[in-house]
């Protein structure tokens, strides 16, 4: 089974990358179960739309991950009620809308479950990281409750995200970072068959400040009159992991970077 989880989206280049090339993507690769986090996709760049979640579903997404700017669309509080596959980080105060994991079934039959956190350090306020996922696998085993576990971890701080990878090595097929936009090179299986990686990237221009207009950020760091913060339009580069499942265990095969287009263009 054949994983593709793709960095967080970043504005209208990012979003009309996807639409573009996604289905492409898919077949090419082979991919069984597509899986992006789309916080930053709406048009200036923070927070997710109803037409965002429509495009993304007609190119071939199967879940939508997100993390500290879900709310920043107001629309979301609505439609995220009607639309399980778009996913809030769990550890959210429980009185919102929506949900933190779901399981589906993939192109080949089998149950996937992805779960979507949000670190502790240096973000907005949620519960505990850690006790979440003991709590959540308390009632929850791979191979018995799902065939595979995707789980995505939004944060800042990257001693954080790899002691999550290590906490679930052998609980999960993959834990993958996201927040930071910037793509690590540190893709690789952990002792107990989990894939990992710090930072998946994003899908975004990279000729700018983590997808932001660099000449206006620049202005921002020197306390220049500034606007406020809006995406670069240049050409994207869509950033991810493609991630070999087995069957039988739910452990990790293979995991490997994925990066195509714009400034980071690679051989793929």
């Amino acid at each position: 089974m054949r994983i593709l989880f793709l960095g967080d989206v970043v504005g209208q280049t990012g979003s009309v990358a996807i639409k573009q090339n996604l289905q492409n993507i898919i077949k090419e690769h082979k991919i069984d179960f597509t899986i992006v986090n789309g916080e930053n996709a709406a048009d200036n760049g923070v927070g997710i739309t109803q037409n965002n979640l429509d495009e993304f579903f007609s190119c071939g997404v199967d879940v939508i991950t997100s993390g500290n700017h879900i709310w920043d669309q107001k629309e979301t509080y609505e439609f995220i009620k009607q639309q399980p596959k778009l996913l809030r980080p769990m550890n959210l105060d429980k009185k919102l809308p929506g949900n933190g994991f779901i399981t589906l079934t993939s192109k080949t039959g089998l149950k996937i479950c992805v779960l979507n956190l949000m670190g502790n350090v240096f973000m907005k306020k949620c519960d505990d990281l850690f006790i979440t996922l003991e709590k959540f696998l308390e009632n929850k085993t791979l191979k018995k409750d799902y065939d595979c576990l995707v789980v995505d971890v939004h944060g800042e701080i990257t001693s954080e995200k790899m002691a999550v990878g290590h906490f679930l090595d052998g609980k999960a097929s993959l834990v993958v970072g996201t927040h930071t936009h910037v793509p690590t090179n540190d893709a690789r299986i952990l002792t107990g068959g989990t894939a990992y990686i710090t930072d998946a990237g994003m899908c975004g221009d990279y000729d700018s400040v983590i997808g932001m207009d660099k000449n206006n950020s620049i202005d921002k760091f020197l306390k220049k009159d500034a606007k406020k913060h809006f995406p670069a339009k240049g050409i994207s580069s869509i950033c991810g992991v493609i991630v070999d499942v087995s069957k039988e265990t739910g452990l990790a095969i293979q995991i490997r970077n994925f990066i195509t287009g714009g400034a980071l263009q690679k051989d793929n």
